[in-house]
C-alpha cells in the first residue's frame, strides 16, 4: 500500500463507496463522493499549473469542502497550508508568501481580503471560492462548484511516501513556521497512536485494507465530531485523520463560534463516538449545557460517545469529573505540539483524572537547562524532548530548525519549549512554555501552573497570567480571571483560596477582573491579549 494521505483515502473509498466521509450540518459525503469530488478539483489544481510539491492555501472554515480540497492537494502529491482564518492581510500574506503556495481556497466571506492581497502574491496561479452564503467581491476566483461540474476525475497515481506534509503553527513567539514531515513517517505514527488508543490497527499497515473490511463487516467505524478548528493540529489530526484512516466519519459545524448546546444537539443526531476539542475552554461550556439540560429534564443523549480527546491546553480536573457523572467514557488528554507528542492522561469513572499529570510518552526524555538529563523524582524541571517522529524542520528556517530539534547521544529529538517536572512514578507535570515563563526575584514561574491553580476555585471560569515588569523583583504575576456568572468572589479571597494549591511566591500579585478571557478559536491561551490588559492596569 502506498503510504501517503490520499492513496489510504482511495483503497478505503473503493472498500466503502456509500459509508458516510464528511458531515457538515445537514450536508453528508459519501466516501465515493468523498474520492470523486477530490478528484475533480486535484485535476482543476493540475489544469493550473500545479503539481508534485506544490503548495496550496486552506483559507477555510471548518466544513466537508475543507477535507476535499485538502484530499486533492493530496492526490496531485501536493502540500495543503493549514491558514488561520482570523489573519488580517499582512499575515496572510507573510503566510502564503512564505509557503510558497500556488493556489488558494478560500471562503467567500474572505473576498474581501483576498482582494486586498491578491496584487501582493503574484505566484498564485488559481483563487478558488467556496460559497458560502455570502456575496463574492473579488470576480478573479474560480468558482469551486463550477471546477466540479467542469473537471473530471483526476487518474490515480503512484505518490512518494516522502513528500513533505507541513502543518503551520503560530507557536508563542514570532511569525507562523511550517513544521515539515515525511508524509509516510507521520502516517505510520498515526496509526501508532491509534493503536495506543485502543482501536485496532494491523501491525503491518500494508495489511490495513483487510483491517477495514473487518470494520464493514462489524460497522464498528469511528464518528468523529470536531469542536475545534481544522486549521490547527487538533482538529486535524486527532479530529479529521485520526478516524478518517480507519475509514470512518469527520463531523464538523459551519459555525465560527462554539455551541455546546449545538455540539450535543449533534451529537445526538449523528452518533458521534469520539469528540475532539482544546481543553477547558470547550469542555466547560460542554459541561453546563449538560448541567443545565439535566436541570430541565431534558438530558442529552451520550450513550454513543466513547472519547472526548483533548489537546494544547490543559483540562482541569473538576471539569473532567464534572463530565464523567453525565457519562462513562474516556477522557483523553494528549499532550503536545506540533513539533511531538509528549505524553498523555486517560480518565474514567474508574480512574479519576488529575490535572496536569501525563504519563510519558515512549522515547521522551527531559532536560535541564544545565544539559543534565533527569530522572524521576529529582527536584530539577526541564524541558520535554521528544524523539520517534521528530520533524525534519521548520520550512525555509535552518536557524529555528537547529535550535529546536536536536541530537542528544545518538537520537535526534524535538524540544518545542514546554517545561515539566518529572515525578517520582514517572509522570511529568506539564509547566508550560519557557518564552511565556515570570522571573520573580530569581524565581522562575509558570503560567499554566499559576492558571490551573486559580482555575481550582469554583468561582472561576477561566484564567490567563503573565508577567508585568516590576522594579523591585524584575517581574511579578498578574491574572486576568473570569468568573462564573452566577458566582462573585473578590481578590482578596481569591489569592488567599489559591495558595493551597501554590507555593506563595507564585500566587499573583494582582488579579484583574475581566467579563471574557480571550482565546483563540482553538482554545488557546492570547497571552498577548493579556499582557496588554495587565500593563494597561500599571501604567
Amino acid at each position: 500500500m502506498n503510504l501517503d494521505f490520499a492513496s489510504v483515502w482511495e483503497m478505503i473509498s473503493d472498500i466503502i463507496p456509500d459509508n458516510d466521509a464528511l458531515i457538515c450540518g445537514d450536508e453528508v459525503v459519501t466516501w465515493k463522493d468523498y474520492d470523486n469530488k477530490s478528484s475533480k478539483i486535484a485535476t482543476a489544481l493540475s489544469n493550473a499549473g500545479l503539481k508534485a510539491n506544490s503548495k496550496a492555501g486552506l483559507y477555510l472554515n471548518n466544513s466537508n469542502e475543507y477535507l476535499i480540497a485538502q484530499n486533492a492537494i493530496f492526490k496531485i502529491g501536493g502540500v495543503p497550508i493549514n491558514v488561520n482564518y482570523r489573519y488580517v492581510a499582512e499575515e496572510l500574506i507573510y503566510l502564503l508568501d512564505n509557503s510558497d503556495s500556488e493556489a488558494v481556497f478560500y471562503h467567500a466571506c474572505y473576498s474581501d481580503r483576498i482582494k486586498e492581497i491578491a496584487n501582493s502574491l503574484p505566484n498564485i496561479k488559481a483563487w478558488i471560492e467556496i460559497s458560502d452564503g455570502t456575496e463574492s467581491h473579488f470576480p478573479d476566483a474560480l468558482n469551486y462548484e463550477q471546477l466540479l461540474d467542469s473537471s473530471i476525475p483526476m487518474d490515480r497515481i503512484y505518490r512518494d511516501p516522502e513528500t513533505i506534509y507541513m502543518l503551520y503553527t503560530g507557536g508563542t513567539t514570532g511569525m507562523p513556521k511550517g513544521v515539515m514531515y515525511k508524509q509516510g513517517e507521520f502516517l505510520v505514527v498515526l496509526f501508532s497512536t491509534l493503536k495506543a488508543m485502543g482501536y485496532d490497527v494491523p501491525e503491518d499497515i500494508n495489511n490495513l485494507e483487510e483491517q477495514i473490511h473487518s470494520f464493514k463487516k462489524d460497522n464498528t467505524f469511528i464518528r468523529s465530531l470536531i469542536g475545534c478548528p481544522l486549521m490547527h493540529g487538533t482538529g486535524m489530526w486527532l479530529g479529521a485523520f485520526l478516524p478518517l484512516l480507519l475509514g470512518g466519519t469527520a463531523i464538523t459545524s459551519r459555525n465560527l463560534g462554539f455551541d455546546a448546546d449545538q455540539m450535543w444537539t449533534q451529537v445526538e443526531d449523528t452518533q458521534t463516538s469520539n469528540i475532539v476539542i482544546v481543553g477547558d475552554a470547550f469542555a466547560k461550556p460542554m459541561l453546563d449545557a449538560l448541567n443545565n439540560a439535566s436541570n430541565q429534564g431534558k438530558p442529552y443523549d451520550l450513550s454513543s460517545v466513547k472519547v472526548i480527546i483533548s489537546s494544547g491546553v490543559m483540562w482541569s480536573e473538576e471539569v473532567k469529573n464534572g463530565l464523567l457523572e453525565h457519562h462513562d467514557m474516556q477522557l483523553i488528554d494528549t499532550m503536545g505540539s506540533t513539533e511531538g507528542g509528549m505524553g498523555s492522561s486517560v480518565s474514567t469513572r474508574d480512574n479519576p483524572p488529575k490535572t496536569a499529570k501525563f504519563s510519558l510518552n515512549p522515547g521522551v526524555i527531559v532536560i535541564a537547562d544545565d544539559g543534565e538529563v533527569l530522572k524521576p523524582g529529582t527536584e530539577k524541571i526541564g524541558l520535554i524532548g521528544t524523539s520517534g517522529l521528530v520533524p525534519v524542520g521548520y520550512y525555509k528556517d535552518e536557524k529555528k530548525s537547529a535550535e529546536t530539534f536536536k541530537e542528544i547521544d545518538g537520537i535526534r529529538y524535538s524540544f518545542p519549549g514546554d517545561y515539566a517536572k518529572l515525578e517520582e512514578d514517572g509522570t511529568i507535570t506539564l509547566l508550560g512554555r519557557g518564552s511565556n515563563c515570570i522571573n520573580s526575584a530569581g524565581e522562575k514561574i509558570y503560567p499554566e501552573e499559576v492558571e490551573e491553580a486559580i482555575k481550582r476555585n469554583n468561582e472561576v471560569f477561566d484564567c490567563l497570567v503573565v508577567g508585568v515588569d516590576d522594579s523591585k523583583f524584575g517581574q511579578k504575576v498578574v491574572a486576568v480571571v473570569s468568573l462564573e456568572s452566577n458566582k462573585e468572589i473578590d481578590e482578596d479571597n481569591l489569592v488567599s483560596s489559591t495558595r493551597q494549591f501554590i507555593a506563595g511566591y507564585k500566587l499573583p500579585k494582582k488579579v484583574i477582573f475581566v467579563d471574557e478571557v480571550q482565546r483563540a478559536p482553538n482554545g488557546k491561551a492570547n497571552y498577548k491579549w493579556a499582557k496588554n490588559v495587565a500593563d494597561k492596569e500599571f501604567t
